[in-house]
């Protein structure tokens, strides 16, 4: 389309490749350096393994990596062959493909392949998976596998659940001084936990620059940026470049420079992305002049419960409230309120085959939200790694009457 709008880039682009650049350089010389290395889950205890000085690597964005460079449909089926059934979760088995086959978008990055862990430590707020995917290299790499399990569908957080979950990471301190060789100091888990506080603050400014009319970026431009916000919480190294990229958007609102020019409709994103067609399915969005400019997994890396006064209490706060692993009427309220917060047009759900968890449509939800807040919405059915579960013509005339549906709206 020769009027179509263009893609507008972010002149913090640079600094965001150099900042991933340096923790994947600094991922593979930490061993060389006499750091030990602890995978961790995504939404997992970060705080308390960088405050014990481990290099941390993350499986999760590991497999971002290999849906986006559209490897996962060749290195699912390897895992299938272990005894993981097609159903679970994609992001697990092509991640295990990957390693089974020795192949990996790191190496594009001058690594061999992801950090040996010398111990593994998860959480299972998410869902029940990354304990099984964890475990699975725990044997076969004969390295000890520790976690934290966090009940699901939470209503009320209270002070029992809250004491639970402190009490649970606590109890990873000694199994975790064995392996570092050092003993915990809590004053560097309180400037830990001060730094991941500091960057999600940061980070939700980011996000919320949006709820301006128009908006100064999109959903996908929000999967890109938040790569820091993922892997260097913790760290002081993300802050600058968070810094520069709200100052960024800040002068974009004032300028009245829109993420999409002629922006027609604002629509909500609930459930993963489809990361080997989001550059596509951008295009697509772009075309219809539709900015998405919400979702529940870009505010998936806010933990604004964090405090330093009170490190253990408030990073238990902190993984028990995140949106995944609330009840649905939390899930609800929280919808209604960025509905509103994002003066939202229109609700789109990812329906994905293998990510129940992060599924929200299969229960009556968006009938409810429809009723209550007389929102359109939208269910697009595919999966966040495995593109044979995703059909492109489908969603693409599925997206367009969606779009129409809200412009007559």
């Amino acid at each position: 389309m020769s009027n179509a709008p263009e893609r507008k880039e972010f002149a913090s682009t640079g600094q965001l490749r150099q900042v991933m650049g340096q923790y994947f350089s600094d991922l593979a010389k930490g061993p060389e350096q006499g750091k030990k290395t602890a995978w961790c889950t995504s939404v997992g205890p970060v705080e308390l393994l960088r405050a014990m000085d481990f290099n941390v690597y993350f499986p999760e964005n590991h497999s971002a990596m290999l849906g986006a460079a559209k490897m996962a449909a060749d290195l699912i089926p390897l895992a299938n062959a272990q005894g993981f059934s097609p159903d679970i979760c994609s992001y697990l088995t092509s991640d295990i493909g990957s390693y089974l086959k020795g192949v990996t978008p790191l190496q594009k990055m001058g690594m061999t392949g992801p950090p040996k862990p010398d111990v593994l430590v998860f959480n299972t707020n998410q869902c029940r998976d990354v304990k099984d995917w964890f475990q699975w290299y725990a044997r076969q790499m004969d390295v000890p596998c520790v976690g934290i399990h966090t009940p699901r569908s939470i209503g009320s957080i209270d002070g029992t659940l809250v004491a639970n979950i402190a009490e649970q990471t606590e109890a990873l301190i000694e199994p975790l001084e064995q392996v570092a060789g050092a003993k915990f100091d809590i004053d560097r888990l309180r400037e830990t936990v001060r730094l991941s506080k500091q960057l999600t603050v940061l980070w939700k400014q980011v996000l919320e620059t949006a709820a301006n009319r128009p908006s100064p970026l999109t959903f996908f431009d929000s999967t890109i940026h938040m790569g820091p916000a993922v892997v260097l919480r913790g760290d002081a190294a993300a802050l600058p470049y968070y810094e520069t990229l709200l100052a960024e958007l800040q002068q974009r609102v004032a300028d009245g420079v829109a993420a999409i020019e002629g922006e027609r409709m604002r629509i909500y994103w609930d459930g993963m992305p489809f990361w080997g067609k989001l550059r596509d399915m951008s295009a697509q969005f772009l075309q219809m002049r539709a900015c998405v400019v919400a979702s529940t997994y870009c505010n998936s890396w806010i933990f604004e419960d964090l405090d330093p006064a009170e490190p253990f209490l408030s990073m238990a706060r902190a993984c028990s409230n995140i949106f995944i692993c609330r009840s649905d009427d939390r899930k609800e309220d929280y919808i209604a309120r960025m509905v509103e917060q994002f003066q939202v047009d229109g609700i789109l759900y990812h329906d994905s085959k293998t990510c129940p968890n992060n599924s929200n449509n299969r229960y009556g939800m968006p009938q409810r939200l429809r009723d209550r807040l007389g929102v359109p919405f939208l269910i697009i059915n595919g999966d966040q790694n495995d593109l044979r579960l995703f059909s492109e013509e489908q969603t693409r005339t599925n997206l367009q009457a969606f779009a129409e549906q809200l412009v007559e709206v």
